[in-house]
């Protein structure tokens, strides 16, 4: 099994994407860092095949500068950051905008500062990487999740910025995914109306993300791209 000194910190693991692409981080030899808002089965599990976890909450920016200071008491290098904290709130009428300054904290600035006050550690490892976990909704827009759209749009723009300040010696890319595993309450109509939308009209679960965050890692001429990993809902 092959072995990767410098550590990956994926954001936000505690659940569904995020904890199975650190677990099969884990399995793959990496050296893996999460983060988690909430104390949940999957972070202890973590830790039980030799994760770190350290709690983060993004939701303001006291709480990134926070999980950033903690995070450097781990370690003092990364092989790469994996933006995958994602919050959702929905829009409402009488919506006086905390909701959208929330997820802008968590979907634009935490990606922001940590790019930031992170590319240190990242330029200590010989290889590195940031990827941001976007949303396929910011391909055309969300009238339901208008807020929620939005600040995903902010993260894909990041990609592009944050790719042209630090290449060439950090390849900045992202993930767009868009449905992957439905939830054990979602009824039988609402999965035939969801797979409808992609050409490829299956669940896919969220071993589709890591192999496309394995390809950006192991790809040394990529950087400022977003995968679309969407099933085809373009072309319907």
């Amino acid at each position: 099994m092959a072995s990767y000194p410098a550590p990956v910190l994926i954001t936000g693991a505690s659940k569904r994407v995020g904890l199975h692409c650190a677990e099969r981080l884990l399995a793959d030899g990496y050296a893996v860092i999460v983060s988690y808002r909430t104390e949940r089965p999957g972070v202890q599990r973590l830790r039980e095949l030799g994760a770190i976890a350290i709690h983060g909450d993004f939701s303001s920016q006291e709480g990134i500068f926070a999980f950033i200071a903690q995070l450097k008491t781990h370690t003092q290098s990364l092989r790469a950051i994996v933006h995958n904290a994602s919050d959702w709130l929905p829009d409402t009428d009488d919506d006086g905008g905390d909701g959208l300054m929330r997820m802008v904290n968590v979907h634009m600035l935490a990606p922001y500062l940590i790019n930031l006050h992170c590319a240190e550690l990242l330029h200590r490892s010989e290889t590195a990487d940031i990827i941001h976990i976007g949303d396929d909704v910011t391909r055309k827009g969300s009238s339901k999740h208008i807020a929620y759209c939005a600040t995903k749009a902010g993260m894909d723009n990041l990609t592009l910025s944050f790719a042209a300040r630090f290449a060439p010696r950090i390849k900045v890319n992202g993930i767009s995914p868009a449905m992957l595993m439905f939830q054990p309450d979602d009824d039988e109509a609402y999965r035939a109306r969801t797979l409808a939308k992609a050409a490829l009209g299956i669940e896919p679960g969220a071993e589709v993300v890591y192999q496309s965050l394995r390809y950006l890692l192991e790809n040394p001429y990529v950087t400022g791209t977003t995968l679309t990993v969407n099933g085809g809902r373009h072309v319907k």
